[in-house]
């Protein structure tokens, strides 16, 4: 935390306390209806709020137990600190009263004294015993109301003083009983009204020490008075008395020139002067300082020191040596020093002495530090904490160190419920229940870094509701918006004056109060803003503002009037239009409506449609045009919060309050999406963003602040899109709930919270996930740059990070990867575990958007051969290409070595990636792209599977292996994944029977995984192969393996059964009747293999679809039992798979889906376009359809890839509109862009070829030869076929013919046990 507005200090004299007690300082003062104690200028211990709505009127600390007293007109309450131990010192209410005397129209004074006793002043002084039940042991009534009323630390004396009072009493204790007291008591006569009195404070509570009392009067003279026995029956003598006024003007006493006096204590004093000695002793450029040796010799006697400060900055100290009552005679009153600062003249821009306020002052010293704080309370509702070296403060000589302001402890008088910006994040408004309206300055020393981050500026007097409020010019103007004017507030004073005031009339409820783009730039007495109403309806109005760059004080010119009226065209039901939060770069403003223009508002209908609004000014017509730049439909009603920034993100929170989701409204997609539960209500979105335009969202809860920082796409781990990076909770701080928040400039974030505003700077300390995670970069004090942070999560990958690495392969570019590890390999060799390793390993920026195969072959080099050759005298590498030895070096430096720009677990993936990209090198001559691609990635996720949460691979890896022509090498490859048993979890898992296009090497493959499955255990159950075998209808050889199956009691029943003929409609309604009763006995995949003896295939797909939730399953017996043009794997497609890719948005299952109903134009398409557009039935599409997830810019590859294949796939290209095509390329590169991998997303849009315009044939047909220009020699022409099912033309046979291979054939009766082992 960089700041801290506790609340705004009620203005009365004993507003604030201040005291040692166990060894550490606390500061208490009250504000409004709460209690705020800190430990140092920034540091909140608690804030007690009080349940009586009555505002507090005063407080009071007691040193020696820590207890603290502070009262309202009519109860005293008193605290005992609790948890100091367990080191979570709080405060609790232990003991509260009512004020026996109160007085109306007069605050109640409240003193501790020794022996936890309590003086409480009206018209009246009593004294209470606070040692378990408050109990009052002696009270006296007075001729008038006490102004001040102070008790020794001893219990000893009470002093007093009325109001405009000459003769302040002060009351002798005469007895110390616990039931009663008795005192005396005796007038100190004065010239002229004192205005305040103290006592002097002891080194230590315990100590005994003479009381001394201090006096301070308007005839600018500081007396001093110590108890004595005359004969004349005083009990007190005045010991000396310091003339401040007369000695600052060397003649006639000047009273009212005194601004500031105090007394510093010798306490405070002494320890002050010994600290600044060993600072001066350390700094070795201070070789002679005659003032520290002055100011140490005057410390040696321990005296307190008197200090005076006038209105022109001149500061006079007087030592007050050994004050007791046997040096009265001769008191040791001296001058020590008297200094004229502009500093102090001013009190470093705090308050002007000149002009100042009613200031009550208590100074005291930080044992840590050893500086003087000097605390001014000023009553225009601030108090100033200024911080001084002693020997700074009292140096004759001249210097810029006198004082410094540590921070204003200032805030709200009641709960802050609104909290408003201005664009640039310099000023904010905030208002609270009350209708207390404030504007805040929010600067940024570079200097002095611990100065205040947010001062206010000025108070704005409106108490009627406000609907709205805009901030302008930095706040040095504020507009408010009520139920029928506008009004517009100069608030360059401390008081806001009112400029001018408009009336209105519009139809709807306004939603809204905006600031339009400036028409003219550099006019800045000009502004526009505008309100829409939930009717679409809305008023701009023109604001003329004074020429304040001219005279900084002119209110000449100012005024608002409206300018015109407008009707947000094709929108209906808004129920939310509010400024968008700004973030990124400063919007360029060229004058064009278009959807380049910076944004200025969010909207959101009552059916989930979100827009976002740009505007443009037009003077001349006296008009205002409006544009939406972008909109989504989010499918997703009756929100309760909504916040847009000009990065057109979105964020929404539900009806509950309990869900947050992040929309890029600009590339219409779900990007987050959380449910805190109900206990945890969302009630505040704020965005921001990192000077590269990474986003920042800041949920606010009740007692927290959740910050979500945008993170890297990535499609591989299928990782989250947003992450929580930091939580700033306040419950330890206060008990309120948060009011509102808001983001300053330079990444600040200002939380409002009851009275009190907490400013939180970038700098935070993570937590053990995130730092080990990201291995974030800190500093000493381990702390770390949010913004620093944030890059890191979301900035552009390293060449050699795995998930550029991966998304390389993906895209073709094996031989780059092979460079880029060799390049690693060449780069860790001689790396030393520290050092700074360059994120392109000394490669050139043109190798990654160039095609290196073919620029290799054009230099007459080998396909593989990197490096150019070596130059004289450089010793020549052993390995030119990137082998298996290669990786083998590179995985045991990784073991070794942490690399700065990878977390532990991308470490361990770019192990992995090494190691499979040496697998796929090895096949690499006897393999197909596609083919590589499978196998790298199914090698990955094998290495990958404890820690992944999915269980098979993505419909993209099967994709690869169903367009590859290597699927033996492929099948070869899953099977010895599996050591030679696959059994149906590692089929499903690889998704072999979905890419598998030889439906003889299905059959094959499906009745080995058969025998393994009955195999898997010791007791060989037949039921666990029944469906598999009944698939492939092999009805002899299951039974085979029942009538080994002895051991079963199901043995004799099923042998007896299926030694009957299923071709007779008796047995097959027999082997449903059994296949139902299964299915009630929950014994689903045994019910689908009876549904398969009744031929009844649909009955068994339904069982795989609805009960076993496996689709894969459905479809591997379906092509097993029927092959694939069949009417069932038909209806599946078309039925399940394709409603099933529209709901989810998954373009990769269409495309396959509609490949397999040999649809291949559509296939290519489906990659393009929205599935739920391909179909003819489309649902409602699921919201997580719409989420980051279902993009992928593999898809793009994909789609080049297949678009040239067929003619079916060139017409299928051909009917992909030029800009739909366009956008699907620009939306891949920003999704490459998005995931860190910049490059790609520059290689993409740098080398794409786009298809050319084709005019038309005969009946409309566009040749497809002609779309593109460097096409493959190579087109097969697929164009002959019949229809399929629902009148969905098929364009040519899904599969090609190939010839069977040897395979495993169906046994006879008497090789059965040789098969199976036996």
């Amino acid at each position: 935390m960089s700041a801290v507005l506790p609340g705004k200090p009620q203005s009365r004299l004993q507003g604030l306390a201040t005291g040692c007690w166990d060894s550490r300082h606390i500061n208490v003062y009250i504000t409004g209806n709460a209690i705020t104690i800190l430990s140092d200028p920034r540091t909140i211990l608690q804030t007690i709020y009080d349940d009586d709505e009555q505002p507090l009127e005063a407080i009071a600390l007691d040193e020696s137990t820590g207890k603290i007293a502070s009262c309202t007109s009519e109860q005293v309450r008193i605290y005992r600190p609790f948890g100091l131990r367990e080191n979570a010192l709080k405060w609790a209410l232990e003991a509260a009263f009512t004020i026996p005397h109160p007085v109306s129209n007069s605050p109640c004074a409240l003193s501790w004294g020794g022996s936890e006793e309590l003086l409480l002043g009206t018209n009246w002084l009593s004294l209470y015993s606070t040692r378990g039940e408050p109990a009052c042991v002696w009270e006296r009534e007075l001729p008038s109301p006490v102004k001040f009323a102070s008790l020794s630390y001893d219990s000893a004396y009470i002093a007093s003083v009325g109001y405009h009072d000459k003769l302040p009493k002060v009351w002798r204790r005469l007895a110390y009983s616990s039931d009663e007291a008795s005192f005396d008591m005796n007038y100190l006569r004065h010239p002229e009204i004192v205005s305040s009195l103290r006592w002097r404070k002891p080194f230590h509570v315990d100590q005994s020490v003479d009381n001394v009392l201090y006096t301070f009067c308007v005839d600018a003279a500081v007396r001093v008075w110590t108890p004595t026995e005359s004969h004349d029956g005083k009990h007190w003598q005045l010991w000396g008395q310091v003339n401040v006024g007369a000695s600052l003007e060397d003649g006639e006493p000047a009273a009212q020139d005194v601004q500031l006096a105090f007394v510093v204590d010798s306490r405070d004093f002494t320890p002050s002067v010994e600290r600044a000695v060993q600072d001066r002793m350390t700094n070795d450029t201070v070789v002679d300082d005659v003032a520290l040796e002055h100011l140490v010799a005057v410390a040696r006697k321990s005296p307190e020191i008197c200090i005076a400060v006038d209105s022109f900055g001149l500061l006079s100290a007087w030592a007050l040596e050994d004050v007791n009552s046997s040096t009265a005679e001769k008191p040791g009153i001296f001058n020590i020093v008297q200094i004229r600062s502009r500093q102090l003249e001013f009190l470093s821009g705090f308050l002007s002495l000149r002009q100042l306020p009613h200031v009550e002052i208590q100074t005291y010293c930080d044992k840590a530090s050893g500086r003087l704080h000097i605390l001014l309370h000023s009553f225009d509702g601030r108090i100033g904490v200024f911080t001084t070296n002693i020997a700074d403060l009292l140096d004759p000589t001249t210097n810029d160190r006198r004082l410094s302001l540590e921070t204003i402890w200032s805030g709200h008088s009641g709960s802050i419920r609104k909290m408003v910006r201005n664009f640039s994040g310099k000023a904010v408004v905030t208002r609270t229940e009350q209708g207390e309206s404030i504007v805040w300055g929010h600067t940024q020393s570079r200097t002095n870094k611990t100065g205040p981050t947010l001062s206010r500026r000025c108070v704005i007097l409106e108490e009627g509701r406000i609907h709205r409020i805009s901030v302008l010019r930095k706040g040095r103007f504020v507009v408010f918006l009520q139920a029928t004017t506008v009004t517009l507030w100069d608030c360059r004073s401390e008081r806001a004056l009112s400029l001018g005031q408009c009336s209105y009339e519009v139809d709807g409820q306004p939603l809204c109060l905006i600031v339009l783009p400036r028409p003219e730039t550099r006019d800045y007495t000009t502004a526009h803003i505008g309100t829409i109403t939930s009717k679409g309806r809305g008023i701009v109005w023109e604001i003329s503002l004074p020429r304040y760059f001219d005279d900084p004080m002119s209110m000449a010119g100012g005024g608002i009037k409206e300018f015109c009226r407008f009707a947000l065209e094709d929108i209906e039901g808004l129920s939310y239009v509010l400024p968008v939060d700004p973030a990124g770069s400063t919007p360029v403003a060229h004058g064009f409506l278009d959807v380049f223009a910076g944004d200025v508002a969010i909207s959101y209908t009552d059916t989930g449609r979100v827009d976002f609004w740009t505007a443009r000014v037009d003077l001349e017509k006296q008009h205002v045009e409006w544009l939406s730049t972008c909109t989504t439909e989010t499918g997703i009603s009756g929100l309760s919060l909504v916040s847009g920034s000009t990065l057109k993100k979105a964020a929404l929170a539900n009806a509950t309050h309990s869900q947050v989701t992040i929309w890029d409204i600009g590339g219409a997609r779900l990007e987050f999406e959380e449910d805190y539960k109900t206990h945890n209500v969302v009630q505040d979105l704020d965005w921001t963003s990192t000077p590269d335009s990474q986003s920042i969202l800041a949920v606010g809860f009740q007692y927290k602040v959740v910050l979500l920082s945008q993170m890297r796409f990535d499609y591989l781990n299928k990782g989250p899109a947003w992450a929580p990076i930091r939580e700033i909770g306040i419950r330890d701080l206060t008990p309120h709930p948060i009011g509102d928040s808001t983001w300053l400039s330079d990444g600040h974030l200002v939380i409002g919270a009851g009275n009190q505003m907490f400013i939180h700077d970038r700098n935070f300390y993570p937590s053990e996930q995130h730092a080990g995670l990201m291995r974030l970069p800190h500093r000493k004090d381990g702390s770390t740059d949010l913004f620093e942070a944030v890059q890191r999560f979301n900035g552009p990958l390293s060449v050699f990070h795995p998930q550029f690495l991966s998304q390389c392969i993906l895209a073709g570019k094996s031989a780059l990867v092979r460079r880029v590890l060799f390049a690693l390999h060449r780069t860790l060799k001689y790396h030393i575990e520290g050092e700074e390793l360059d994120d392109y390993l000394g490669l050139s920026m043109e190798e990654f958007y160039t095609d290196l195969d073919m620029s290799s072959a054009k230099s007459g080099r080998p396909n593989g051969y990197f490096f150019d050759d070596k130059g004289e005298g450089e010793e020549e590498e052993e390995e030119t290409s990137f082998t298996e030895q290669t990786a083998a070096a590179v995985n045991e430096k990784l073991t070794k070595i942490s690399l700065p720009q990878l977390s532990g677990h991308e470490q361990i993936q770019l192990a992995d990636i090494v190691e499979c990209a040496a697998f796929v090198e090895r096949q690499r001559r006897s393999m197909d792209e596609n083919g590589a691609r499978f196998m790298l990635f199914f090698r990955q996720h094998a290495l990958l599977k404890r820690r992944a949460t999915e269980i098979h691979l993505s419909w993209r890896e099967i994709n690869w292996a169903y367009h590859s022509t290597s699927q033996d090498i492929l099948v070869d490859f899953v099977s010895r994944q599996n050591h030679g048993s696959m059994l149906w979890e590692h089929a499903r898992e690889s998704g072999i029977f979905m890419w598998l296009s030889d439906i003889t090497a299905v059959k094959a493959q499906f009745e080995a995984m058969a025998r393994n499955e009955y195999t898997k255990s010791d007791e060989k159950n037949p039921v666990d192969c029944s469906l598999f075998y009944l698939a492939l209808r092999k009805k002899s050889v299951l039974q085979g393996l029942w009538r080994m199956a002895g051991w079963n009691k199901e043995q004799a029943m099923t042998q007896k059964l299926l030694a009957n003929n299923f071709e007779d409609p008796k047995w097959k309604r027999a082997a449903l009747k059994n296949a139902y009763a299964l299915l009630s006995k929950r014994r689903f995949a045994y019910a689908a293999a009876f549904f398969l003896l009744g031929d009844d295939l649909d009955g068994a797909v339904d069982v795989c679809l609805n009960q076993l939730k496996d689709l894969q399953l459905a479809i591997a017996i379906t092509r097993v039992y029927e092959s694939d043009s069949g009417p069932v794997l038909n209806r599946i497609l078309q039925d399940a798979v394709l409603p099933l890719a529209a709901r989810e948005g998954n373009r990769w299952m269409a495309s396959w889906a509609f490949w397999m109903l040999g649809r291949k134009d559509m296939a290519v398409r489906a990659l393009v376009c929205p599935v739920y557009t391909l179909i003819e039935t489309p649902g409602s599409p699921d919201i997580k359809s719409r989420l980051f997830l279902t993009d992928d810019p593999a898809l793009v590859v994909l789609y080049s890839q297949l678009r040239q294949q067929t003619f079916s796939t060139l017409r299928g290209a051909s009917k992909v509109s030029p800009k739909a095509e366009w956008e699907f390329v620009l939306h891949s590169a920003k999704l490459y862009d998005r995931m860190g991998c910049d490059l790609l997303g520059l290689d993409l849009v740098r080398n794409w070829e786009f298809q050319k315009a084709a005019s038309s044939g005969f009946g409309g047909e566009v040749n497809p030869l002609k779309l593109l220009r460097r096409r493959s020699s190579l087109i097969v022409d697929d164009r002959h076929g019949g229809f399929l099912q629902k009148g969905m033309p098929q364009d040519g046979p899904a599969k090609k013919q190939q010839p069977p291979p040897t395979m495993f054939e169906e046994p006879d009766a008497g090789s059965l046990l040789d098969s199976f082992g036996f």
